[in-house]
């Protein structure tokens, strides 16, 4: 009898799992930078500048009030699906799986033929909630590296570098696991960023 409760819970919470990851991918796919651009009637950012669809992008293209709204969205879109599951109770591999399906829903959004950004605010803000000084210490390895060299994409990619050994130290290791797959793939996302930077080519911030 014992073994049949088990079973049925477990049944119903890979289910609820899952459909919290179907509804975390889609909130991920809707973009903010295409969806600010159109309402403030600016060039559409697949199109135009780098074509990343971004908040970096949006910043050039639009200035900072588009910049910061996109931003904006893009935190809260990793923020609202995993405070959502901890507030349900998820454990931290529940927590892990739709911090992670956010990921991929805004790097390849359903809603805009799987073309979306680079994830490094929507993966910000999902770590905002999983644990704050997580995300407060990649804010200032953010903040100095791009203070410093004045390069968006840079100071993203030292802290993919440095994310999992700081999420290491912070928390356990289904988050370690979460932020190495992430960190891999915002690698792989700047790898034309990383190109442009050996050759001396990458757009610095604020410059037009």
């Amino acid at each position: 009898m014992q073994d049949s409760f088990y079973v049925v819970n477990l049944n119903m919470t890979i289910i609820i799992y899952f459909i919290a990851c179907v509804l975390a991918y889609l909130i991920g796919s809707v973009s903010s930078a295409i969806v600010i651009s159109k309402l403030l009637n600016l060039p559409d950012p697949r199109l135009e500048g780098s074509k990343n669809p971004g908040a970096t992008n949006v910043l050039r293209l639009g200035g900072k009030k588009a910049g910061i709204l996109t931003l904006f969205g893009d935190i809260l879109k990793g923020v609202l699906p995993v405070l959502a599951a901890k507030l349900y109770g998820f454990n931290s591999v529940g927590l892990s799986l739709v911090a992670f399906s956010v990921f991929i829903g805004h790097l390849y959004p359903v809603f805009f033929q799987f073309k979306g950004g680079k994830g490094v605010a929507t993966a910000f803000g999902f770590l905002a909630v999983l644990n704050g000084m997580i995300a407060a210490s990649l804010a200032a390895v953010w903040l100095i590296v791009a203070i410093l060299f004045r390069y968006s994409s840079l100071a993203s990619l030292v802290c993919a570098v440095c994310a999992p050994f700081i999420t290491w130290y912070f928390t356990d290791w289904n988050y370690t696991v979460l932020m190495i797959a992430t960190s891999a793939l915002l690698i792989f996302r700047h790898r034309k960023n990383i190109r442009n930077l050996i050759a001396g080519k990458e757009g610095k911030l604020f410059q037009h």
